[in-house]
């Protein structure tokens, strides 16, 4: 696979080049690993007239059936079909078309805007990401198409990534979309909502999330590939989950409460807070013992020991650099992460507290940015390394680097206040340089951060990432501290 990192070679040239290249390297090896596609085609394989799914290295913790492989005649299937949602999902559905060839009878799935198109008999359609627009729209209506008259001959494979809640977006009769993309500006921008608090509100105010698009996938037989590492079985079908082929357990209740804990009740449109009010019992979501009964089951694509930390760590610790794991999920202010984060890496750098250098500190997780009125562009990996460059400035052993796997790091594809172009970036470069380069250029770091402009600052100082699209395994960020 080519290099994912696209502009390492500027984003290295200048600064601690020692350092950042460590950085560099390490976000590449983690972001190589963040990728289903060898995952899908050692899962599902073709053997002797059976279609065969399963690897034990792919299956969630607990799985009732974990030993079990399934195998289908392909004789006796019906018609094997692909649908999915999320970004980097055609990396997917691409591995299940070169496995089954003339044998997939087509499928649907919803990419992000800008995605490589890579699949040949599976439909994509394109849509956006984190404000939902009519692309969303239009992808699950043609999924729902292929779902009409299955019958119990028939296979189909689901793909669900991160992405997927705004990917997927079916509104019901009385909401629009213009609505619900309120509703979800209003939560994840403005108020800087956690994801699994928004859900348990966009779960009610759609017709396919919660596990209702699997009700439409009835009678066939069913299943469900996550572009994940496994989890505990549990989790992953307890009905909290954020892939909307699977169960979810929260209410109408539920999202009342959410929208009153954030105090957006009264700020919603009229159209949602009456939907949540009115809707009965036949408007639920699917609920875990509704999951179960379908027979379906459940696989993850990319393996623990093959995933983006472990990957990030084992490369740290060849290139010299002891790996440290301070959080495998982190979720805070990304501009409050990256100062505390910072300030780690100083106190190794002093005092060897709480770790020796050299050393990378690594952690993943998808941070928060909670933006207000602002209109600025940039991402939650480039606020939390530019803030992080303002503690380290000055030091001579430090770099600091974050990137989000899927490789779009916000919505970008904004203007910069002039003519030039500023590329949707996914994530960032820092060192104890970074400042005083800020200064050489006049820039204003300070209110760039303010602003949640980070992107042209960033691509301006030449420590702005450019990475290829994949998946999503949420963030990687990584702080090395050189030996004295």
């Amino acid at each position: 696979m080519a290099s994912r990192i696209t502009n390492a070679e500027t984003l290295t040239s200048h600064g601690n080049v020692v350092a950042r290249r460590a950085v560099a390297a390490i976000l590449e090896a983690g972001l190589q690993a963040a990728d289903p596609y060898e995952g899908t085609r050692r899962l599902v394989r073709i053997e002797s007239g059976q279609l065969v799914v399963g690897q034990p290295d792919l299956v969630n913790h607990g799985d009732p059936r974990a030993a079990q492989v399934e195998r289908f005649d392909l004789d006796r299937l019906g018609r094997i079909l692909v649908v999915g949602a999320g970004k980097g999902v055609q990396r997917v559905a691409r591995a299940l078309e070169e496995v089954l060839g003339d044998r997939l009878d087509g499928g649907h799935v919803i990419a992000k805007h800008e995605d490589d198109a890579l699949c040949q008999r599976v439909g994509v359609t394109y849509g956006a990401h984190p404000v939902p627009d009519e692309g969303c729209v239009e992808g699950c209506r043609r999924i729902l198409e292929l779902a009409a008259g299955l019958s119990e001959r028939d296979l189909v494979f689901t793909i669900g990534a991160s992405g997927i809640s705004s990917l997927l977006t079916l509104p019901p009769d009385g909401i629009t979309l213009d609505e619900v993309r309120q509703l979800t500006y209003l939560m994840q921008i403005e108020k800087g909502v956690p994801t699994g608090d928004l859900n348990k509100v966009r779960n009610h105010v759609d017709i396919v999330k919660g596990g209702r698009i699997t009700r439409r996938l009835r009678p066939a037989k069913v299943v469900h590939l996550l572009a994940k590492e496994p989890a505990p079985y549990s989790r992953v079908v307890g009905g909290k989950h954020f892939v909307h082929f699977y169960p979810d357990s929260s209410s109408f209740a539920d999202a009342r409460s959410v929208l009153r804990k954030w105090q957006a009740w009264d700020e919603v449109p009229a159209s949602i807070r009456e939907y949540l009010t009115r809707a009965g019992p036949a408007d639920e979501t699917m609920k875990p013992d509704e999951f179960e009964a379908t027979g379906a089951r459940v696989f993850c694509l990319i393996s623990q020991e093959r995933g983006m930390l472990p990957t990030a760590e084992a490369k740290a610790r060849e290139l010299g650099y002891n790996p440290y794991r301070l959080a495998t999920t982190m979720q805070a202010e990304a501009s409050q992460a990256g100062l505390i984060t910072a300030d780690i890496a100083l106190s190794v750098a002093r005092d060897g507290i709480p770790f020796s250098a050299p050393c990378a500190l690594i952690s993943g997780g998808e941070l928060i940015v909670t933006v207000g009125k602002e209109t600025g562009m940039g991402g939650r990996n480039q606020e939390f390394a530019l803030a992080a460059a303002t503690r380290i400035a000055g030091n001579a052993r430090i770099a600091i680097g974050a990137v989000d796997s899927d490789g779009t790091d916000g919505p970008g594809g904004q203007f910069h206040a002039g003519d030039e172009v500023i590329p949707c970036l996914g994530g960032g470069i820092v060192d104890g340089a970074t400042m005083e380069e800020a200064k050489q250029a006049g820039v204003d770091v300070d209110s760039a951060l303010r602003r949640h402009d980070t992107s042209p600052v960033l691509w301006q100082l030449k420590s702005g990432a450019l990475v290829t699209h994949s998946i999503s395994l949420l963030d990687l960020r990584v702080a090395v501290v050189m030996a004295e």
